[in-house]
C-alpha cells in the first residue's frame, strides 16, 4: 500500500476490524493525532540543533512518530471527508499567492 488511499483503506478495515468507529470520531483522532505530533516534537526537544541527516536509532524512534502521526492524520481526514491530496494542493496554492517568491 504505497499510496494514502492504500493507507486509507486499510486503516478502514483494521478499525472495522475491532469494532474501533465508534471511537474515531474527529475530536478523538485530532487529540490522538496531537499527542503523536507530541511524541514526535519530544524525539527532538533537546538536540543541539544541528543540521545534517538523522541516522541509528534516532531516525528509528522519528520514523515510529510520524508513521503516527500520518496513520491518524489520514484516519481523520478519511473520517471527516477531507481528500488530503486536494487539500495540501488548494493550501499549497494559497499559499503561493500569500507568500510570493522573492526576487533574486
Amino acid at each position: 500500500m504505497d499510496s494514502v488511499d492504500g493507507i486509507r483503506d486499510r486503516l478502514r478495515d483494521f478499525a472495522a476490524a475491532r469494532d474501533w468507529e465508534q471511537y474515531h470520531t474527529p475530536k478523538n483522532l485530532a487529540m490522538a493525532l496531537s499527542g503523536e505530533a507530541g511524541e514526535l516534537a519530544a524525539e527532538l526537544q533537546w538536540l543541539d540543533g544541528a543540521p545534517g541527516p538523522v541516522a541509528g536509532p534516532l531516525k528509528e524512534r522519528l520514523a515510529d512518530e510520524a508513521a503516527d502521526v500520518l496513520i491518524y492524520l489520514i484516519r481523520l481526514a478519511d473520517v471527516a471527508g477531507i481528500d488530503l491530496v486536494d487539500a495540501a494542493n488548494a493550501k499549497i496554492d494559497r499559499n503561493e499567492t500569500r507568500f510570493p517568491p522573492t526576487g533574486s
